[in-house]
């Protein structure tokens, strides 16, 4: 009776104390062992909430949760309650987590020059019909985290706002950007419509502590960096 009074006090807990409901709204760093296991349990039946099912698998062996490096499927289906399903979900989870661990880090293109921006979208840009615009992400390594196609414009412009810009760079934490874009024409002379868009940039990006470093118009096998014609 006693643990049929506890289930019930478990499932009137308020939601941002339930495991799920604590990870979306904190982040699972701060979740214990027991709920971050009861959420790939997912149900428990009905005598046995998910999180005691987690804490009867944690104090199957001294060593708690590391015992899961190794167990097997059917060491867990031996808890009543969990079943093959749940064991499998588990397993699959912790090996996940194990090649993770273990995947050799990408080792990030490093960028110290116009020219190793250039010779990235050189062959890649140079023969588009329309314009693109894309932005290199930086760490503070000048390390690139991502490259974002920021927008397809027409023949002889593309039309960006410092919003879409930047947007991707806040949400990655980025340090600095590079912007880049291409002249479908062959010839990368910058227009003044390009040289008012990265004056705008480098204001936003002041304001935001993200500094736009360079700005490459692409051309026909050439290309002009902004930042070395002084034009920002």
């Amino acid at each position: 009776m006693n643990n049929l009074k506890k289930e019930a006090m478990i499932k009137e807990l308020p939601s941002e104390e339930r495991p799920r409901e604590k990870l979306i709204k904190f982040g699972p760093g701060l979740l214990s062992n027991s709920e971050l296991l009861a959420i790939l349990i997912g149900s428990g039946t009905k005598r046995t909430s998910a999180l005691m099912l987690a804490n009867r698998i944690l104090a199957l062996e001294e060593e708690g949760i590391s015992y899961l490096t190794y167990c097997q499927p059917d060491e867990l289906a031996q808890i009543p309650g969990m079943g093959l399903a749940k064991s499998c979900q588990i397993i699959a989870a912790i090996e996940l987590g194990k090649r993770i661990a273990t995947k050799p880090k990408t080792k990030r293109v490093n960028i110290n020059s116009p020219d190793e921006v250039a010779n990235l979208f050189l062959e890649e840009m140079r023969y588009l019909k329309k314009e693109h615009f894309k932005v290199l992400l930086l760490n503070t390594k000048n390390e690139i985290i991502m490259i974002e196609n920021i927008s397809v414009g027409s023949l002889n412009s593309s039309v960006v706002h410092p919003r879409e810009v930047f947007c991707t760079a806040i949400k990655k934490s980025a340090c600095s950007i590079i912007a880049v874009h291409n002249h479908p024409s062959g010839n990368p002379a910058p227009s003044q419509a390009d040289i008012d868009i990265t004056k705008r940039l480098v204001e936003v990006g002041e304001i935001l502590g993200i500094q736009l470093l360079d700005h490459l118009i692409i051309g026909d096998g050439t290309y002009i960096s902004l930042k070395e014609s002084m034009l920002m």
